[in-house]
Formats: structure tokens, sequence, C-alpha cells
């Protein structure tokens, strides 16, 4: 049987404007699936804590 791969996905911040100490600038973060935040325009972002939460994609 095939094993299906997950897709891994990251994300480069660009803008950390009201988030200094939850992203760091130019840092790659790791992205998890979340359709219902992407059709809003966020992302689910595994941030500094360790934990995910959901910010504007255009950051």
């Amino acid at each position: 049987m095939a094993e299906r791969k997950k897709d891994i996905r990251f994300a480069v911040c660009v803008n950390n404007a009201g988030y200094p100490a939850s992203l760091e600038l130019h840092k790659v973060y790791r992205v998890l699936t979340d359709e219902d935040a992407e059709a809003d325009g966020d992302l689910r972002v595994i941030d500094e804590s360790g934990e995910d939460y959901l910010y504007p994609a255009e950051r």
C-alpha cells in the first residue's frame, strides 16, 4: 500500500507589527492546514511559543 505524504508548508514573517513577541521578522514558520482560517485570509502558524495560532496571511 502506498503511503500518502502530508503537505508540509512554511511561511516567512514579513511584518510582525502587533506581534513582536510571537513572530520574528524574516523567520520561517511551520504552517498547519486550516481551510476555514485560509478562507478568511489567515494562516495557522506554530509561533515562538511553540503553539499554533492564527495570523493574517499577509504578515
